[in-house]
């Protein structure tokens, strides 16, 4: 394999083995399953197979259930012949962490087992340990003893087995070696499948999971590179953001993980980890993946020109290095570019949708954290006075009427850039569809003109079906030819509902922005008709009522999933399961409604010890599970208070915030 896909120029998915799991088959070009996992008791049989059922019907196609102890995973059996009593065969996956026991029962019950290598056989306890080789070596052999067992069952019972490495849950030995790296996950995985192909089982589903995109992207492409480098064939891939939050937050975290990767063909099932009941996975799923049931032909062509060398490492993250014009580029966070342009009429009320509030009687504007850097209004000249940090972009006609040309700029055609005879000295934006039938594919010119003018940033976007790939090897391009102007990414959406805008927006700039590419974001829609319908039809989630507030705030959050502008507090927040110690969505409200306005600060919040100091990864602070109604508070990695009451748990968190100079009131 060339890369770490098909192609990176269209949209191609990745061949892999095929696993049976009960009587459904997964890669090997199958469709892209769906799944989620309960949050019930697991001992609560009734609860549980009530709650999978409503899955079920909700589209799920597996159902994951933890089984933390020997006692849950022999509970597997009634669960199981409850649901096939009520005429459900879905397949069952049981969730492992610490106990290889509880593995090996269930291996003998239900349809498929996950394993966490970091935690099945190794420990981690935060220890930095020194391994020479042939203990390192001994340690192997170790996994091995403890783990074949189960393989052995796995294999004689015709069970599926993921062996599922988690970012935040990497042993000490990996840790000592690796590092907290995308290599150690993968080495991780890696070390548990050459146990098991060793025993000629192959049923085998893998999975690199983290909290942070960046590295959840970056291992998964590692992963199919090490897979067919050293055994020339891939496994199927199981897709998930860890703790991805709740609301829009954790729909866009989710969807710049997995859309990223299924975009390049990666992926044979995916879960969404919503700290919500679990059947609201589903919706996000099936978002996700019918993207990925549609034809490949498109509206303008296509393909885009092959490339034999990649010009970037699409194993680690590196910004593409460009020269800043204005607040654009160089070492500027990406800058918001709000479309405003379909108002007839924009008055200053319209601009509180974007994160500006005029108050007539200090006559003064207020300024949110999540405030758009630019508006576009087309040929609309505004007849008030605008904000101080506020520009705004317009068609050539009207910059040319504009009085002040420190606050209006123009957006040229890249063809009519080029023909232009009275530009802006300061700042120009050029528009590029990337690989659309009016441009032969191998005619540059419009880049050479516009790489030689220190004022230009260009905004690059794509009709075609292939639309990011389009992006990213029009970005390509730019790189080999050494040409270093800023870029805005521009999306239009011609999907219909507010989910599926999400979705789309958070998959096609969010995967760039995971390349280090892009130093701008600007979200549309491909006609006004659109948007009037996403306000009428509302949301499970959220009511849509106002579009330019929900695009607005959907840019900075795809900006915050990917690491590239923090405007506002991150929280880290496990979905929930039959091992949480309390009520997590009720918490983790709590816990947003005093803590949302530290910008920055990154709050984990884990039902149990599993989801514990591990899987908060690089939170700065933890509120985690220790006990029925006993909270743990943690500052990084390092325990502060131990068993809280969970009635001033919240309280004593706002205190370790005080203590630790990150407070400040709202």
């Amino acid at each position: 394999m060339q890369f770490y896909c098909e192609s990176l120029t269209e949209y191609k998915r990745l061949k892999t083995r095929e696993v049976r799991i009960g009587d459904l088959l997964l890669g090997n070009f199958n469709p892209i399953r769906i799944q989620t996992m309960t949050t019930t008791d697991t001992m609560d049989t009734i609860a549980t197979v009530e709650q999978s059922i409503r899955c079920i019907e909700a589209g799920a196609e597996l159902v994951r259930i933890t089984a933390p102890s020997k006692k849950e995973a022999e509970n597997l059996l009634n669960i199981k012949n409850e649901l096939r009593k009520r005429g459900y065969t879905t397949p069952l996956v049981a969730d492992i962490h610490f106990t290889p026991n509880a593995a090996e029962i269930a291996a003998r019950i239900i349809e498929k087992v996950r394993v966490n290598p970091g935690n099945y056989v190794d420990k981690k306890k935060f220890e930095q340990i020194e391994y020479t080789n042939a203990e390192y070596a001994e340690e192997i052999d170790r996994i091995r003893e403890r783990f074949t067992p189960l393989v052995k069952i796995c294999k004689e019972y015709g069970t599926a087995m993921r062996i599922g490495t988690n970012h935040g849950s990497l042993s000490d030995r990996i840790m000592s070696r690796y590092g907290d790296t995308a290599n150690g996950m993968v080495e991780s995985a890696m070390e548990f499948l050459r146990i098991a192909r060793a025993e000629a089982y192959h049923n085998i589903v893998l999975s690199m999971k983290s909290s942070n995109p960046q590295v959840m992207v970056q291992a998964y492409r590692l992963l199919v590179k090490t897979m067919f480098d050293e055994f020339g064939e891939c496994y199927p891939l199981h897709l998930g953001v860890t703790e991805a939050g709740d609301g829009e937050d954790g729909r866009i975290k989710s969807a710049v993980g997995i859309g990223t990767l299924l975009e390049d063909g990666i992926g044979d099932t995916i879960r969404v980890s919503l700290t919500e009941d679990p059947e609201f996975e589903i919706p996000v799923c099936k978002d996700l993946v019918k993207r990925y049931g549609l034809t490949n032909s498109a509206k303008g062509r296509s393909s885009v020109p092959s490339f034999s060398k990649l010009p970037y490492n699409p194993f680690e993250y590196k910004r593409r290095e460009t020269f800043s014009i204005d607040n654009i580029g160089g070492r500027h966070v990406p800058v918001v570019i709000a479309d405003l342009h379909k108002i007839e009429k924009i008055t200053p009320q319209h601009l509180q949708s974007i994160g500006y509030t005029y108050s007539e009687a200090t006559d003064k504007w207020n300024i949110s954290d999540a405030a758009a850097d630019y508006i576009f209004t087309g040929n609309q000249l505004l007849d008030f006075e605008l904000p101080g940090t506020l520009k705004v972009v317009v068609y050539p006609g009207a910059w040319i009427q504009a009085v002040d040309k420190t606050k209006y700029f123009p957006i040229f055609e890249a063809g009519g850039f080029a023909e232009a005879e009275i530009k802006s000295d300061k700042l120009n934006f050029v528009m590029q569809d990337c690989y659309s039938d009016d441009t032969p594919l191998n005619d540059y010119t419009f880049l050479d003109v516009m790489a030689k003018d220190p004022t230009v940033v260009i905004c690059l976007s794509s009709t075609n079906r292939n639309a990011m790939q389009s992006v990213r090897r029009m970005f390509m391009e730019l790189q080999s030819r050494g040409i270093k102007n800023p870029v805005i990414l521009v999306t239009d959406s011609s999907w219909q509902t507010p989910d599926e805008h999400l979705i789309h927006f958070a998959t096609e700039t969010g995967a760039l922005f995971l390349e280090g590419m892009g130093d701008g974001i600007c979200l549309g829609y491909t006609n006004k008709a659109q948007m009037e319908a996403v306000k009428a039809t509302g949301r499970t989630y959220l009511e849509v009522k106002d579009i330019y507030q929900f695009t607005n705030n959907t840019a900075f959050s795809i900006l915050q999933a990917t690491r590239t502008r923090i405007s506002k507090t991150e929280y880290i927040s496990c979905p929930s399961c039959g091992r949480t110690l309390f009520d997590l969505q009720e918490t983790t409200a709590k816990i947003r409604a005093v803590t949302n306005h530290l910008k920055g600060v990154k709050i984990a919040i884990m039902g149990c010890i599993v989801n514990g100091p591990g899987e908060m990864a690089d939170a700065d602070f933890g509120y985690v599970g220790s006990g029925p109604g006993k909270i743990t508070l943690y500052k990084g990695k390092e325990v502060v208070k131990r068993n809280v009451n969970s009635e001033v748990a919240v309280d004593e968190l706002i205190n370790l915030l005080k203590e630790s100079d990150v407070w400040i009131d709202a």
